[in-house]
């Protein structure tokens, strides 16, 4: 069994996007390619967006901190602390409206 804190990896993620060009850091808590399941950590700074990009599967994202607005075929889901959202299969973007993280569930 492996145990993680989530608490621990959202402000290491968070001083590391801060600190980054980028605006974004993120890392797989658990699962990978091999696997069915993945469950990766996103860090966003206010005003950083990932670009509308496919589904890899089943998905969903918890926003562990901060706000979001997750974008798909014109319709848009805001996220705020402790929300879940079902990511649509379709083509989708994730803007983060104040610093966040985010934990994305996929299942391939």
């Amino acid at each position: 069994m492996r145990k993680f804190s989530l608490d621990a990896l959202a402000r290491e993620h968070l001083d590391a996007a801060a600190s980054g060009s980028s605006g974004r850091s993120a890392s797989t808590v658990y699962g990978g390619h091999e696997q069915r399941l993945r469950q990766t950590l996103v860090a966003l700074t206010a005003g950083t967006t990932l670009a509308e990009h496919e589904s890899p599967g089943e998905a969903t994202v918890i926003v562990l901190r901060g706000r979001i607005s997750l974008d798909s075929n014109g319709e848009a889901w805001e996220g705020r602390t402790g929300d879940l959202i079902a990511v649509p299969p379709s083509r989708h973007s994730v803007h983060a409206a104040e610093d966040s993280v985010i934990l994305l569930t996929v299942v391939k």
